[in-house]
């Protein structure tokens, strides 16, 4: 049974740091593009940032470039995303997915976690 499971959310103020993780088991890690993804309230969701099996290769939204860094550690099995210079437009649910290819996961295929809630107060 495949599970992603995401932490790290909470309350932050505009301008300050976040960093989410989100653990994965019941599959072979390495084989999996990671993404994370956000939906705001009455919106629909959102690509965030993409990482490649290796780690080699990301991806990013435009609205988090520069402010946004995602990375992983193949072997706790976890992916990250260290969000800075958080604004209130960055408030919405944030979700982990994987998939074995990132074409399929920019689409919303895969595996997905629960979510973990961002709020940033202005």
């Amino acid at each position: 049974q495949v599970q992603l499971v995401e932490s790290g959310g909470g309350l932050v103020q505009a301008g300050g740091s976040l960093r989410l993780s989100c653990v994965a088991s019941g599959l072979t890690f390495n084989w999996y593009t990671m993404g994370w993804f956000r939906q705001a309230p009455g919106k629909e969701r959102e690509f965030v940032a993409g990482i490649s099996r290796s780690g080699a290769g990301t991806t990013y939204a435009e609205s988090v470039k520069g402010r946004f860094t995602v990375s992983r550690d193949n072997g706790k099995n976890t992916v990250y995303l260290q969000m800075t210079s958080l604004k209130p437009e960055d408030t919405a649910v944030y979700y982990c997915a994987a998939d074995s290819r990132f074409e399929q996961l920019v689409q919303g295929s895969g595996y997905w976690g629960q979510g973990t809630q961002v709020t940033v107060s202005s």
